[in-house]
């Protein structure tokens, strides 16, 4: 592989301005590290049929998403139709802070049957922050026709890579840091801050939805996440990047609207940040 290509990054976020923090942090912590150029493809809903995400609930044209629980979990499988079955592409959700150089993930092995490197052990596999082999991709993920129409298609998707573990690279380091687990920060490659309902940024976003009129999409309960050396560098890169020109208004889109999604009324997050939680952390696993 060629160390000098630019870095392609997708990332699954909101498409009703609800996740601006979230997206100037992410920005501005690949570039706070990245040692070679990296370009950001942001993968929102749009009502413009001539996008990629295009979706029309009222007249079931586009994406489905009926059955996710987030506004774009099923974009991932995407990818590598979108980058052609060529190279490479990360993908990750909204919801990280890199801590590293991002292109010691982009350079990570992908080897023998496996098409796309992630986090996975014994008991979990996590695909929300993970490295495509596009060309190795080609015939194990869904068509995008049939990933758009069919709004089972993540979870049938998430079920293939959970039931053939030999399609995953198992990551060589913390580039999927869920929550801080028990690792101490200055360990951490890639911190997810995942519970939906402990997000830092929600200190930001949730009065700032509100003043603007907008239903933030996370509709559980929100409560403070228990790790607070995290929550402080989310806010030390958020103040960063705002001192360093970053601006949330760069990241608005023309808002969607209203979409199909289920609901997180009753979610209980995961053992890290909710130990004892009654929900088993591995069954919600594959439900984002």
């Amino acid at each position: 592989m060629n160390t000098e290509d630019t870095i392609k990054v997708f990332v699954g976020c909101d498409p009703n301005n609800c996740d601006l923090e979230q997206m100037m942090v992410l920005d501005y912590s690949i570039h706070k590290h990245a040692s070679v150029p990296v370009e950001i493809v942001w993968m929102q809903l749009s009502r413009d049929p001539n996008s990629y995400w295009y979706s029309n609930p009222e007249t079931e044209e586009g994406w489905n998403t009926t059955k996710w629980s987030t506004p774009f979990s099923g974009f991932r499988w995407a990818i590598p139709e979108y980058c052609q079955y060529s190279g490479r592409a990360i993908y990750m959700d909204a919801d990280v802070i890199i801590l590293d150089d991002l292109a010691k993930l982009w350079r990570h092995p992908i080897e023998g049957q496996s098409v796309v490197a992630a986090k996975t052990n014994a008991d979990m596999t996590r695909l929300c922050t993970c490295v495509w082999d596009c060309k190795a991709a080609k015939n194990i993920v869904l068509p995008i026709q049939k990933l758009r129409k069919d709004p089972k298609s993540h979870k049938e998707m998430m079920a293939v890579f959970k039931n053939n573990n030999q399609l995953i690279e198992p990551y060589q380091d913390s580039y999927n840091c869920i929550d801080g687990e028990n690792l101490a920060l200055e360990d951490i490659r890639i911190l997810h801050y995942s519970d939906m309902g402990t997000q830092f940024s929600h200190k930001y976003s949730l009065p700032r939805v509100s003043e603007e009129g907008i239903e933030h999409w996370f509709d559980g309960e929100i409560m403070s996440h228990p790790r607070q050396d995290l929550s402080e560098v989310f806010d030390e890169y958020y103040n960063e990047a705002l001192a360093d020109g970053y601006d949330l208004d760069s990241y608005r889109v023309e808002p969607f609207g209203h979409f199909p999604k289920k609901s997180q009324e009753g979610y209980t997050g995961n053992k890290v940040t909710r130990p004892h939680a009654s929900k088993s952390f591995f069954s919600k696993l594959f439900k984002r």
